[in-house]
């Protein structure tokens, strides 16, 4: 029996092109994807007073998204090199990625010239927001906005990780994908030891969506993408551990609801804490989920919470700048605020799945549709004597 065959038969299901679906993977996507949005709407509520901060290490979530999108680039297209160039790697990407970025940019924009809590920050000269508009359209980094931080995608927060995303599968086309199992394990190493060298550096590995901080994204990329490849390629001679997604989830959540940890000795632990999460602890989740199987019902499911991770994580924000003025300002009661706070996770689900089924399932539908189009009028005419 084949590698391919034996993974059918562990997970179940397969994919449209008949390869084995990690649900478990799916499912942990979902989980970190929640634990981002419950740390933004906790922190909001208490206005991210350290101390009251409940989900400290939630931002590590971002690291795990960067880890699983190495492993799943590699056993996407790992093999399709040859039959696929660059160009249409490239093509196939921005038609998966780059809707609900549109769309998340989009909802930024709204929340910003629309909000009534918004004003006098937010009372500035439409060009200034437009200008922000069409380069977070682009995913271009942008000066910032007032009432938005220092972040550098003043209209939607989240979008500094999905350049990142981009720059990785960039990397991947043009250079990792070349490079040997051993040539990524060693790679992997380097970066490593600069992510644990910037975490006690800083304290802290949350750091890169700021213009102060963002020489800090490429770091927190570059180790656990290229350790996801790696661990894809050596998927095979890596202990087969089977845990299931509620134990792997727990595991994470635990390990992000940790408090601060202290200085001790001029040794800033916490970041010592948060690069071992995104060094040893990710990686291991990883590989145990990736084996792990789940049933009919419960695959469903963790397939579900997989599709709709991408959606809410890069459609949330907008609403919560809307939160985050109404609780500054509207000083509501920690009953009311509580009520709300608890009335915006389901709201923001259905935003997500709305995003999901409206938004960018047809709009990746049609592009697709339009990409194999041209395939075939290449592909005749290059046929045609």
């Amino acid at each position: 029996m084949g590698e391919q065959d034996a993974m059918r038969q562990e997970h179940a299901d397969t994919t449209a092109t008949g390869k084995a679906h990690f649900a478990v993977l799916d499912g942990l996507r979902g989980t970190a994807a929640m634990m981002v949005v419950l740390f933004h709407i906790q922190g909001i509520t208490v206005l991210w007073q350290g101390d009251k901060v409940v989900l400290h290490h939630a931002p590590l979530a971002v690291d795990f998204f960067f880890a699983l999108s190495g492993f799943v680039i590699g056993y996407a297209y790992d093999d399709r090199w040859g039959r696929m160039g660059v160009g249409q790697f490239l093509r196939l990407r921005l038609v998966r990625l780059h809707p609900l970025v549109i769309l998340g940019v989009l909802l930024g924009f709204a929340s910003y010239v629309l909000d009534p809590l918004g004003a006098p920050e937010q009372a500035i000269a439409l060009s200034r927001v437009v200008v922000a508009l069409i380069m977070g359209l682009a995913l271009i980094p942008t000066w910032p906005l007032p009432n938005r931080w220092t972040d550098t995608h003043p209209l939607n927060g989240p979008c500094w990780s999905l350049l990142q995303e981009y720059l990785g599968n960039l990397a991947y086309a043009l250079v990792l994908r070349h490079w040997s199992t051993r040539a990524l394990g060693v790679l992997a190493v380097i970066s490593g030891v600069g992510l644990a060298a910037s975490g006690m550096a800083l304290g802290s590995l949350d750091q890169g969506s700021y213009w102060e901080t963002l020489w800090m994204a490429p770091v927190r990329l570059c180790f656990p993408f290229v350790t996801g490849l790696w661990l894809y390629r050596m998927r095979a001679r890596l202990p087969r551990i089977r845990l299931g997604w509620p134990l792997l989830s727990a595991i994470m959540v635990g390990a992000m609801l940790l408090p601060i940890w202290p200085a001790v000795g001029g040794i800033k632990l916490n970041g010592v804490y948060e690069a071992a999460c995104v060094i040893l602890l990710f990686p291991a989740i990883i590989v145990a989920g990736c084996h792990s199987a789940a049933g009919p019902i419960t695959g469903w499911l963790l397939r579900a919470c997989g599709r709709l991770s991408y959606p809410i994580y890069i459609t949330h924000f907008p609403f919560l700048y809307v939160w985050m003025n109404y609780v500054a300002k509207a000083h509501p009661t920690p009953e009311r605020m509580l009520v709300i706070g608890l009335g915006l996770v389901p709201l923001l689900v259905a935003v997500a799945w709305l995003a999901d089924v409206a938004w960018d399932r047809p709009i990746r539908g049609w592009l697709g549709r339009r990409l194999r189009a041209r395939r075939h009028q290449r592909s005749a005419f290059s046929a045609t004597p």
